[in-house]
């Protein structure tokens, strides 16, 4: 089987998350394409771990599927370590998240962009708080974990207003 390239990678990914939308009503393909370009500075690898890090969560596609379609185990393993479990907390999943370099990166990526100011100012004033204070504490366990390289590479691709939060 020939390797996977980004370019199909992002196809699964849109075809997972055919028809869905985010909380700002954006196709949620863009969110996924916005977190892989802020891992581009970390490889290809990445790149694919970030176009499919919601897949497991949000759409029937399994983590055995995307195996049998050719994505690289390392790849799978990290949107595994990424994808929300049941009956482990937020915090717990952070936890777990820190522990894995890639899986971090992904994370701060994935972060940055829910945290943009363009898309928070569509939500409902209460969803926007409520969604601050998490991206928030979530940045609180995240950025130490990374070195401030890395960090400022991600959040100048994909967030740079977050730069100022970062020091």
């Amino acid at each position: 089987m020939t390797a996977l390239t980004l370019a199909d990678v992002d196809t699964i990914a849109a075809r997972a998350h055919a028809g869905q939308f985010d909380k700002v009503g954006v196709p949620y393909v863009e969110h996924v394409r916005a977190v892989a370009r802020g891992l581009a500075p970390f490889g290809a690898g990445l790149q694919m771990a970030g176009l499919l890090h919601d897949t497991l969560e949000d759409t029937p596609v399994t983590a055995e599927e995307l195996l049998a379609a050719g994505v690289p185990p390392t790849v799978v393993a990290v949107v595994r370590r990424v994808t929300n479990q049941p009956g482990t907390s937020y915090q717990e999943m952070l936890r777990g998240i820190v522990m894995d370099h890639s899986a971090c990166l992904l994370k701060i990526a994935d972060n940055a962009h829910n945290s943009l100011p363009e898309r928070a100012a569509r939500l409902r004033a209460d969803e926007r708080e409520r969604l601050a204070a998490k991206y928030a504490g979530a940045r609180g366990v995240l950025w130490p974990a990374a070195s401030r390289e890395d960090v400022v590479a991600i959040l100048g691709i994909v967030n740079p207003a977050l730069l100022a939060a970062f020091g």
